[in-house]
């Protein structure tokens, strides 16, 4: 029989998994706040009879809008305040050195340095060292009109008129933003419990319930550097938090039962979750439920009571679980802290060397040939090269498809719609789609402000069409830099961090069996430690997400490590049922019998440091039996599954 060939060859999956829409709810709020804030400015510029102040401040709405991602209150005035002021200080810098020849190659070199080591500190700050380097480039590149303050403080204002529509309902809505996530928490934990003793689901509703609460917590302990401490409704929000962690750890040991929960205990967990959103905090009415007779049903009901009880206490202690997050540092020691951290990290020195050294190249290759417009080059190469925002080759390949993708629209708005007037409820089209397709990839995000950029910048300088095919090229000069330079050059970005991040999981997790059974310096501190882990373990998970959008041969290398991350999530996952258990009335194990355990959770951890491949050998298995028999089962099942080549 002759076998018919296909006709078509599908995809390679990596491509597949680069351009897949992702299902997010649309951000209202957001969208309209991106409307109006980059559509008023440029309507009162027109009015006043100079468009081109009113399109800078525009630009500098739009620099905010890929901020505004926060809920709470406090929150969105750190994220837009601040990376405002860093786009501020880098447009000064830029406009300082514009027409100044060569100078401004090693001074735009220097911020792209200083843009890559400030954004290894975190969320906020990435954006800032963004913002810092994308303006200093569009001031050193772009003839801006007026004095050389006047852009920035257009920018600025700007940025202002987002930062009052974000906080504009913040006296009417104070708190709701933080009930609503501890909220999610509790109904995430619900979830959970709903799914315990299903092998199939639980494993992915434990990792989105650990995402949820690690969400949380941030969003909490954000605010506890502040010099008069907490305040009473964050207290009380943290105590409701610690008593659903409290829930979350019983559903492990419930999970290793194999046996699911009554369907009343998760629909009690969701009706504390109401009353927490509300700000109920009167007595909340528990279900009848079948007698505990078991070490993991008896930690069910407690943490379940306990829960009830804290939701409706309205003076809650806090203290406790917490998250492992340091609060009550002065903000000059912290910083301090933070700078030693920066100066003496390798990554941030390694990324703030590369993103200098592409930008550096771009700068001279502009200067060398005749680009019209040359700052795109390097504007392109700031939001490419930029890993904690996901893959580099992945966003340069996004990066230009979705350009394409925006120019298209942007030749269709430029040929019919007349400049002036008509580009007000344009722009206020173009800019609610901007936080409405953010969340659904790189490529649509790119898509939809590549027609806002044009749009504002044929009201800077009259153009009109032919800013399109000099912007393509720009972007696929940008993105091949970023590349080449910034990318293939680098053995790192050849391999994957999933392996060294098992390693630290693996090896954090022989830490937490010893804390776990009161063998480690701080056995009280068990809950904030698997905290901690399951964080560091959702960052392994990204990381692992991340590197599958990479081609060959990463990717075929990050898949080869997915059964040791399902493993270790399995082990703490069994040593966190067995450390139920045992509060709970089971035999305490032996010192030696977790001595044992321990020792090979960090000879496996240093195996995983001297392995370059791994081979499945068996499937992962679990039979309780002993208080430890399913967390050896479970470490026996990751030893297996490392082989040596």
């Amino acid at each position: 029989m002759v076998r018919k060939l296909p006709t078509r060859l599908p995809p390679p999956e990596w491509l597949v998994r680069n351009f897949r829409l992702q299902r997010t709810p649309l951000n209202r709020a957001a969208a309209a706040r991106a409307a109006v804030a980059l559509s008023v400015p440029l309507a009162i510029g027109l009015a006043a009879g100079r468009p081109e102040y009113g399109a800078l401040a525009s630009i500098g709405a739009l620099n905010g809008v890929i901020s505004d991602t926060a809920d709470a209150y406090r929150m969105r005035f750190i994220n837009l305040a601040v990376p405002q002021v860093a786009g501020a200080i880098g447009l000064i810098v830029g406009v300082l050195v514009y027409g100044s020849g060569w100078i401004a190659v090693p001074t735009v070199t220097g911020i792209a340095l200083l843009s890559g080591l400030i954004s290894t500190i975190g969320a906020v700050a990435s954006v800032s060292g963004l913002l810092l380097l994308l303006n200093a480039v569009v001031g050193a590149g772009l003839p801006l009109p007026g004095q050389w303050w006047a852009a920035p403080a257009l920018m600025a204002s700007g940025g202002l008129l987002l930062l009052v529509l974000a906080l504009l309902a913040w006296p009417l809505r104070a708190g709701i933003p933080e009930r609503a996530s501890v909220a999610a928490a509790y109904r995430s934990v619900a979830d959970l419990l709903a799914v315990c003793g299903d092998p199939v689901r639980y494993a992915s509703v434990r990792f989105e319930s650990t995402q949820v609460l690690n969400q949380s917590y941030d969003l909490l302990l954000a605010h506890r550097s502040r010099p008069h401490g907490r305040g009473r409704e964050l207290t009380l929000l943290l105590a409701q938090l610690n008593a659903i962690t409290n829930l979350s750890e019983a559903a492990s040991a419930v999970h290793h039962t194999g046996r699911p929960l009554p369907s009343a205990v998760p629909k009690a967990v969701r009706n504390l979750a109401h009353a927490v959103e509300t700000g109920y905090a009167g007595p909340v009415g528990l279900p009848s439920l079948p007698s505990a007779t078991t070490e993991a049903a008896r930690a069910v009901d407690q943490a379940l009571r306990h829960a009830a009880e804290v939701v409706a206490e309205p003076y809650a202690d806090a203290s406790g679980i917490g998250d492992g997050v340091e609060g009550g540092v002065a903000v000059g020691m912290r910083a301090a802290r933070v700078a030693r951290d920066i100066l003496l990290s390798a990554g941030a020195w390694r990324y703030g060397l590369r993103l200098a050294l592409c930008i550096g190249i771009a700068q001279v290759l502009v200067s060398l040939i005749p680009v019209p417009r040359s700052y795109w080059v390097a504007l392109t190469i700031t939001f490419v090269l930029k890993p904690d925002f996901g893959s580099v080759f992945s966003r340069a390949l996004l990066r230009a498809l979705g350009t394409v993708g925006g120019l298209v629209i942007a030749a269709v708005i430029l040929a019919e719609v007349p400049r002036g007037w008509w580009y007000v409820p344009v722009t206020c089209v173009l800019a609610f789609l901007i936080p409405a397709l953010a969340t659904r990839g790189y490529a649509y995000q790119t898509t939809a402000i590549t027609p806002v950029i044009l749009l504002l910048s044929d009201v800077l300088n009259h153009e009109g069409s032919a800013l399109l095919l000099p912007r393509l090229a720009d972007s696929v000069m940008g993105c091949a830099i970023a590349l080449t330079v910034g990318y293939l050059l680098w053995p790192e970005s050849w391999r994957t961090r999933v392996g060294d991040l098992l390693v630290k999981a693996m090896a954090d997790t022989a830490a937490y069996v010893e804390t776990a059974f009161g063998l480690g310096t701080d056995s009280a501190g068990h809950s904030r430690m698997r905290r901690c882990l399951y964080r560091d373990l959702s960052v392994l998970r990204a990381e692992f997400q991340r590197a599958l959008t990479e081609p060959p041969p990463t990717s075929p290398r990050a898949t080869a490590w997915w059964p040791l991350v399902v493993a270790v999530e399995r082990i703490v996952d069994a040593t966190t049922a067995a450390q139920v258990r045992v509060r709970h009335g089971a035999q305490v194990p032996s010192a030696s019998e977790v001595q044992q355990l321990a020792l090979q959770l960090h000879e496996l951890s240093k195996a995983l440091g001297q392995t370059d491949g791994l081979t499945v050998r068996c499937t992962l298995r679990s039979g309780p039996s002993d208080v430890l028999q399913p967390v050896y089962q479970e470490v026996a099942a990751a030893t297996s599954v490392i082989v040596p080549r």
